[in-house]
């Protein structure tokens, strides 16, 4: 694993996805990272299907690397373990809508008081502040209030996303805020609080929605635009078995070179028709549904044009360049990770160590002998 966030101590109090994806990045990055659960554990132990040990694999593959304490944090022996644990910490990271932690007795100026550097990431739906701050939320409706769906999908509808895009978003964004906050405490010793909602990590990727629906001739329209499925060059198209071949050529010199390999070199002057191009898209589509992706896949292979198929995900870790890059690790029970998505000093990170957890004294003796 890399060794970036080597000595740094992170307590995930995270719930699900946004939290504890955030937490888990930190700890591919060489975090040591103690996730405190209620008594009955983070809900995510139990969602969709268990094993047989009876907890979730989803649970599972986003609590990697990381270590679980459960706490009563009601109790007046929890608050004094939460508060040992804290004044340990270098990161506190949490979901919880606002002011629980106020009403468990951990607010901001008690926080501060048991420990003045520490980078306290709270990720919630709407953020702290705000008519929605006490809103109940999930993904769906984070990425409807930030412009993450009016413009994707069909022309009828949009479409939900897979993954959750706002509960991944927010993770990665809250991640590299911590980076962030702890190398400013490098510098002057000041911890943060950071207030980071799910729907404005969506809502900061529309600059470019939001200016272009102030722009008539460019103004962001489900399936009727460049590149959201309004071009036959960019585009998802059915193949003859009923896969999925997606082409991405925006430049002119791979769309001339795919409608050659096509049998279309008439399409090549086309490809700038005004949007939505119904007619040229259906085109593309009656000769992309006669031929399987297979085929597809060789004819295309030595062509420099911009095409994939799409994979199942039965076959995404055994693809060539997913298998050449060694970035997704096979455990038991089925269990299947993708590691940190980067290589460090020429190389993938290694082996992610499953979930574990400890006991409450284990968990003190652990961070005391830091």
């Amino acid at each position: 694993m890399p060794d970036f966030l080597s000595g740094i101590r992170v307590i995930d109090m995270g719930q699900y996805v946004p939290g504890p994806y955030a937490a888990l990045q930190l700890a591919d990055m060489g975090a040591d990272v103690l996730k405190v659960e209620p008594p009955h554990g983070d809900p995510m132990r139990t969602f969709g299907t268990v094993d047989p040990d009876g907890v979730s694999p989803l649970y599972k593959v986003m609590n990697g690397g990381k270590t679980v304490v459960r706490l009563d944090l009601k109790s007046a022996e929890g608050k004094t373990v939460f508060e040992a644990l804290l004044r340990s910490a270098d990161v506190l990271l949490e979901s919880y809508r606002p002011g629980v932690l106020d009403r468990l007795g951990f607010g901001a100026a008690r926080l501060e008081n048991l420990n003045p550097g520490l980078v306290h990431c709270s990720v919630t739906g709407w953020g702290q502040t705000g008519p929605y701050r006490l809103k109940a939320n999930h993904d769906l409706n984070c990425m409807a209030l930030s412009g993450g769906l009016i413009a994707s999908g069909t022309i009828e509808t949009p479409v939900i996303a897979w993954p959750p895009v706002s509960d991944y978003a927010s993770g990665v964004q809250a991640a590299a805020a911590v980076c962030g906050a702890l190398l400013r405490r490098a510098r002057t010793g000041e911890g943060a609080v950071i207030d980071m909602s799910m729907a404005e990590t969506v809502l900061a990727w529309q600059s470019g929605g939001m200016t272009a629906a102030n722009r008539p001739e460019i103004a962001p329209e489900r399936a009727a635009n460049i590149i959201n499925g309004g071009v036959a060059c960019y585009g998802i198209y059915r193949t003859k078995e009923g896969r999925f071949l997606t082409l991405g050529n925006l430049e002119e010199k791979f769309w001339e070179n795919f409608c050659q390999a096509a049998g279309r070199p008439d399409w090549t002057a086309r490809q700038w028709e005004p949007a939505p191009q119904a007619d040229l898209i259906a085109e593309v589509a009656g000769v992309v549904a006669t031929k399987t992706l297979v085929e597809w896949e060789a004819l295309l292979a030595e062509v420099d044009t911009c095409f994939q198929g799409v994979l199942t995900f039965d076959e995404i870790p055994d693809h060539p360049q997913i298998a050449a890059r060694r970035l997704v690790q096979r455990g038991g029970d089925g269990i299947v990770e993708a590691l940190f998505p980067a290589w460090v000093d020429g190389a993938p990170q290694g082996p992610r160590p499953a979930v574990g957890e400890i006991g409450v004294d284990d968990a003190l003796s652990r961070w005391r002998e830091g």
